[in-house]
């Protein structure tokens, strides 16, 4: 009677013992441990796969654009014109992704990055940060002041996305869907003849180049702490095609460059007698304006939604102060319910501060420190005093800015 062959595991090549566990099919056979460490593979790839599945599945509250805007309304008071344009960019970005998967339509619908020109204090990131937060989206703020060329002292533009994923807690599929603000754009334009210098233009226009391709859409190697790159880090891949951009600047001397764009030679009208609002330029401004005040061509191809934010006169302060959710009186207010001690403003007070920070041109930023320093030694003293209730007025409050 002839030997009985022995068996071989058609993956891994081992014999196998006739008394071993094993599966033989019509061309193999398969031993024990081969079988388990399959069972693990499709253990590991079904897990993965349902991770990617509920990742993928877009979480954030789409709201229509008109109720974007009443819901900014809440917290931003006035700037009407900015409000409407950003609640339509946001809503067409996001419905953008919300329909993507299902859509087999071949046109393809790219994202509207937005740029946001104002004065300092006008609501400009107060608006950003609001729309992250009625959709429920990772959102970050990057000062472009920061950036510097590769090879230079400075952060590369790709730590950008290092805030993102930071926000998202390292989510990177949650990040891809965030929102981006880059605070302070107008101090990367490139130094033009009218500014010269033998210095190289290493946080100008280099920054502005190294930008194109992360507010288009590009796959990025982000290091996970920030900061420069070097060959030894680790990095996470990040696809900035669905994140949506909002650029800011102040762009002091922007209105003379409309001015000069729109040959205002006779006081209040142009060459086309079109009655112009002098006061307020910014409503004009175009890409063109951003291009002569310095800013490439490419980079404000980026941005096609501007929209401007108008100074901020004494109604609109003084609306600010008592009327948002998150109003700075409302603040106090609640602050001093917690010590049993019910505060209030005067009329005139609320005029002193407003009229304060018009003089001082700080914009609604400036509302906060002066309050500050109108409030420090009441919030010290209050507390203490057994008081119940308690009214700031002006005499008061003229009092603590040093003023008889």
């Amino acid at each position: 009677m002839p030997p009985k062959k022995t068996l071989h595991c058609s993956f891994c090549g081992i014999p196998i013992l006739r008394n071993e566990f094993h599966v033989t099919g019509i061309a193999g056979t398969i031993c024990e441990d081969c079988i388990e460490a399959a069972s693990e593979i499709l253990k590991d790839f079904q897990i993965q796969t349902k991770k990617r599945s509920k990742r993928s599945e877009l979480k954030f509250k789409l709201l229509k654009p008109i109720e974007i805007k009443e819901r900014l309304d809440e917290y931003v008071i006035g700037q009407e014109e900015a409000k409407k344009v950003i609640s339509v960019a946001v809503y067409n970005h996001y419905k953008r992704l919300l329909h993507a998967a299902q859509d087999n339509n071949e046109v393809e619908i790219e994202k509207s990055n937005i740029m946001l020109v104002g004065e300092t204090g006008t609501g400009k990131t107060l608006l950003a940060r609001t729309i992250a937060r009625l959709l429920d989206v990772p959102f970050c703020i990057a000062d472009a002041t920061v950036f510097t060329e590769a090879g230079y002292v400075g952060e590369d533009v790709e730590s950008i996305l290092s805030r993102l994923l930071q926000a998202a807690d390292y989510d990177v599929e949650k990040a891809e869907r965030g929102i981006v603000f880059i605070d302070e754009i107008d101090k990367i334009a490139r130094k033009g003849a009218d500014n010269p210098s033998i210095t190289r233009d290493v946080s100008g226009e280099g920054v502005q180049q190294a930008m194109l391709k992360l507010l288009e859409g590009t796959t990025v190697n982000v290091p996970p702490e920030g900061g420069r790159k070097h060959p030894e880090q680790k990095f996470i891949v990040v696809n900035t095609q669905n994140i949506l951009f909002i650029a800011s600047g102040a762009f002091n001397q922007m209105d003379k460059v409309i001015a000069e764009r729109l040959n205002t030679n006779r006081i209040g009208y142009n060459q086309e007698n079109r009655v112009l609002d002098k006061n307020n330029m910014m409503q004009y401004i175009t890409a063109q304006d951003l291009k002569m005040f310095g800013l490439i061509p490419e980079l404000c191809g980026r941005f096609p939604m501007i929209t401007y934010l108008s100074s901020l006169d004494k109604v609109a302060l003084k609306r600010i102060l008592l009327e948002p959710k998150n109003a700075l009186i409302k603040q106090y207010e609640r602050l001093f319910i917690f010590d049993g001690i019910e505060l209030s403003f005067s009329e005139d007070a609320v005029d002193f501060v407003v009229d304060k920070t018009i003089e001082l041109k700080l914009g609604a930023r400036g509302l906060r420190s002066i309050m500050e320093r109108i409030m420090t030694n009441a919030m010290y003293e209050f507390p203490s005093s057994g008081k119940k209730k308690i009214e700031i007025d002006k005499k008061y409050a003229a009092e603590q800015m040093g003023e008889k």
